[in-house]
């Protein structure tokens, strides 16, 4: 692995202060209301935002983003943020990528300063959505693009199996199953979106969509979504 790549290890662990551990994206509900209820469910459920979901979509921004910054792009930088935001279908949903987005910056800029998080700052003074805020920090690292896409989509699908773990639906070695199962997949999300515009935006995953917007409403929950 290049030494380009390591930043990748720290921004992605669950140990950098986002707070990824605290979200769902959805999940919590979707196992009270029976659809996740083992592990074939989970997997078919993941694999589904991985294809034409949530994550699809967050891989889409991230390689815009990462091009407009690389270009000097402002203009098309503060699109892409302001679309990345227009885009989380719920009010949990923006809470998850904005709070993820704005801590990623705040840390990002305090411990691995660089131009393009001034760049964004000058093209930008809203809420940051996460895949925004994490390509901006690859890209002004001179991090390549597809390995970023890669590490993002494992660590969206490695933090969702620790928080089936934690409610239940899988145990620890299902989880280890689930992620290493998934990632031809991601390489193919990865792949797949390394050239996508704006245009290649778009998803079909309904039904995660409508657990987030119930989970705004559950009565008892361990997550924030």
């Amino acid at each position: 692995m290049s030494h380009a790549h390591l930043p990748l290890l720290v921004w992605l662990s669950p140990s950098f202060p986002v707070g990824a551990f605290a979200y769902s994206h959805g999940l919590e509900w979707a196992h009270e209301a029976g659809d996740l209820t083992d592990a074939a469910t989970l997997r078919d459920w993941l694999d589904a935002l991985v294809t034409h979901g949530s994550l699809h979509n967050d891989l889409v921004l991230f390689a815009c983003a990462w091009r407009a910054c690389g270009e000097g792009d402002g203009a098309a930088l503060a699109e892409i943020a302001e679309l990345a935001l227009a885009l989380a279908n719920s009010a949990e949903r923006r809470l998850e990528t904005v709070t993820q987005g704005n801590a990623f910056i705040l840390a990002g800029r305090a411990a691995w300063p660089c131009a393009s998080f001034d760049r964004l700052r000058a093209a930008w003074d809203g809420d940051v959505a996460y895949p925004v805020a994490v390509a901006v920090a690859t890209n002004g690292h001179d991090v390549p693009l597809r390995p970023a896409l890669e590490a993002y989509a494992l660590g969206f699908v490695a933090n969702l199996v620790s928080a089936s773990v934690r409610l239940g639906i899988v145990g620890q070695t299902d989880g280890q199953r689930i992620i290493a199962g998934l990632v031809p997949s991601l390489h193919e999300a990865a792949a797949r979106t390394e050239a996508a515009t704006l245009d290649d935006l778009g998803g079909c995953a309904l039904r995660s969509d409508l657990a987030s917007l119930r989970h705004e409403t559950q009565y008892s929950r361990l997550f924030r979504s």
